[in-house]
């Protein structure tokens, strides 16, 4: 991208998160933060001027600015949609926290001005470029499975089932919170389920054809602490997903488990910095798994994100480990080797690492598009997708039934490139 002047960035919100997010850019040459607009005008002023940028009250000035070309909504989410709106009427290109909306008739909307404005909208879906996330989303691409002259099968077959299960922390979300709220947050399906409705669909490589979702309250309370929702994919994929907020820091849990039929992997953490693959294989399966850890910085590669020191791949192969031949779903197979892939990024240490990371990338993927009409990997189909599933969630518990997601949600399903 060198020859280009970097893009000018708003800030719309200078709470914690937007003082977060401005600290992962820092040291990204394409941006440069020049304005930042919050009501609360000594929260703008001290984040304005540690980015040496101008504080103003009020958004609506920031979209219009002349110093400003891309608009980062970092607000709680019930301002998201209408700051984004007019951001992108402006004639801005927008960089979205999740969620993109609290509702689907508000994602809609804005996927329709992306289309009328020709404006890049990248949402901060941040699994999305995450490297544990792309690896394994890479070992189901047969293009990377295949080294010169060997069979073009992926390592991983298509996903079966999918389950994640966040038992997170309240300890920071006191009574008064705004999470609480849903006309502020839009719920946990939205505010919190949209990252992970967005990773499944990432790794199957589909959108959800329906959705089933169920509420749990905190006890002697009408407050909604866990939320759990069943999707089922066009090819008969299913995945399930647990949102608790009930937790201590000390206890908090987190598992993804992502099963591909002679192929299991577990993943750690909501963000993810370690997995385990365990599978059957054949020989040409083995021998890929046997170069893996040689290519370990083109399989956990995404373009902006610098991995951490301790980042490594390990392997290990037990050849001859059962039968050659095995049957599944009516199909035989050669499955006579059994493997163990290991992607390590540092592990919780490493965690704030690979988030600030994650956000430089989906940062550096807006710069890209804006500069050669490419296609975001997190862009305006796949936010809008992720809330659409998410309301739809919401509301099958609402009404105890499933729901059949029609066609008014977008239906053009991606998954991480390789």
């Amino acid at each position: 991208m060198a020859g280009h002047a970097a893009l000018r960035l708003g800030i719309v919100g200078a709470g914690g998160f937007a003082t977060f997010l401005t600290g992962a850019l820092r040291d990204l040459p394409d941006v440069t933060v020049t304005v930042v607009a919050d009501p609360d005008t000594d929260r703008a002023g001290r984040l304005a001027g540690i980015l040496a940028a101008r504080p103003v009250p009020d958004w609506r000035a920031l979209v219009t600015a002349d110093d400003v070309d891309v608009v980062v909504v970092a607000t709680p989410p019930a301002g998201h949609a209408e700051t984004t709106l007019a951001a992108l009427r402006a004639g801005r290109h927008v960089f979205a926290e999740k969620p993109l909306a609290v509702t689907e008739d508000e994602a809609i909307a804005i996927r329709d001005a992306v289309a009328a404005t020709g404006r890049v909208l990248v949402v901060d879906h941040v699994l999305r470029y995450n490297p544990v996330v792309r690896a394994l989303a890479r070992l189901r691409d047969p293009r990377f499975a295949a080294p010169p002259g060997s069979p073009s099968d992926p390592l991983l077959g298509p996903v079966r089932r999918l389950a994640f299960e966040n038992d997170a922390s309240d300890e920071d979300l006191g009574p008064g919170h705004w999470f609480w709220d849903e006309r502020v947050s839009g719920g946990i399906f939205v505010e919190h389920g949209v990252h992970f409705f967005d990773a499944a669909d990432a790794l199957v490589g589909a959108i959800p054809e329906s959705v089933q979702g169920m509420l749990g309250h905190r006890p002697g309370s009408n407050l909604v602490d866990l939320a759990v929702a069943t999707t089922r994919y066009p090819d008969g994929a299913v995945a399930t997903f647990a949102h608790g907020f009930s937790h201590a820091h000390r206890c908090e849990r987190q598992l993804m488990r992502i099963d591909f039929g002679t192929a299991e992997a577990r993943v750690t953490g909501w963000i993810p910095v370690h997995a385990i693959v365990d599978l059957f294989t054949d020989d040409a399966g083995a021998a890929l798994v046997e170069d893996l850890p040689a290519r370990s910085g083109e399989l956990l590669a995404v373009d902006g994100h610098r991995l951490p020191d301790p980042a490594a791949v390990t392997v290990a192969v037990h050849r001859h480990a059962g039968p050659e031949h095995a049957r599944e779903r009516g199909h035989g197979r050669r499955l006579p080797h059994r493997c163990r892939i290991t992607l390590d990024l540092g592990g919780e240490a490493a965690k704030p690492h690979v988030y600030a990371e994650s956000v430089r990338a989906a940062m550096h993927d807006l710069v890209r598009c804006v500069r050669t009409g490419d296609r975001p990997v997190a862009g305006i189909t796949e936010g809008a997708t992720a809330v659409t599933v998410a309301a739809a969630a919401a509301r099958s518990a609402r009404e105890d039934r499933t729901v059949h997601l029609g066609q008014r949600s977008p239906q053009h399903p991606t998954a991480c490139p390789s």
